[in-house]
C-alpha cells in the first residue's frame, strides 16, 4: 500500500508538470493507493485556493478520483456524501464530512453553520 500526499494528487488532477503528472497517473492508475482525509481537504483547498477552481469541479474531481477501485480511502461513502454536501452548503469540507459523520456519531461543536447543518440531516425526511 502507497500513501501519497496532496502534491501527488494536485499533479495528477492539474497536470501543470508533465513529468510529474505522468509519474503521479502511473502510480494512481497502476497501484493500491490509500489517500487520508487531511489529504482530501488539503486537495480541495489548494485547488481552490491556489488554482481557482470551483467547488463543484474541486468535489467532482475527487469524486471521480475515488471511484478508481485502488484508490482506498476511509469511509469511502462517508467521504462521497460529504462531497456532495460540500457542492450543496458554504460549509468547509472537514465541516462537511463531520456534518455526515454526525449522523452516527455526536459532533459537537461551536460553529453554528456546522450546528445548522447537523441539526438538518438529523431532521425525519
Amino acid at each position: 500500500m502507497i500513501r501519497i500526499d496532496t502534491n501527488y494528487i494536485i499533479r495528477y488532477l492539474v497536470n501543470d508538470n508533465i513529468e510529474m503528472a505522468n509519474k503521479a497517473e502511473e502510480v494512481l492508475l497502476t497501484k493500491d493507493v490509500f489517500i487520508a482525509n487531511e489529504i482530501l481537504a488539503e486537495v480541495i483547498y489548494v485547488l481552490e485556493g491556489v488554482y481557482k477552481v470551483t467547488r463543484e469541479e474541486s468535489s467532482l474531481l475527487l469524486e471521480e478520483l475515488l471511484e478508481f477501485e485502488n484508490i482506498l480511502v476511509e469511509d469511502k461513502e462517508k467521504i462521497k456524501e460529504a462531497l456532495k454536501l460540500y457542492r450543496a452548503k458554504r460549509l468547509d469540507f472537514v465541516d462537511c464530512l463531520l456534518c455526515i459523520y454526525s449522523q452516527e456519531d455526536e459532533i459537537i461543536t461551536f460553529d453554528k453553520k456546522l450546528n445548522k447543518c447537523i441539526q438538518e440531516l438529523s431532521k425525519p425526511k
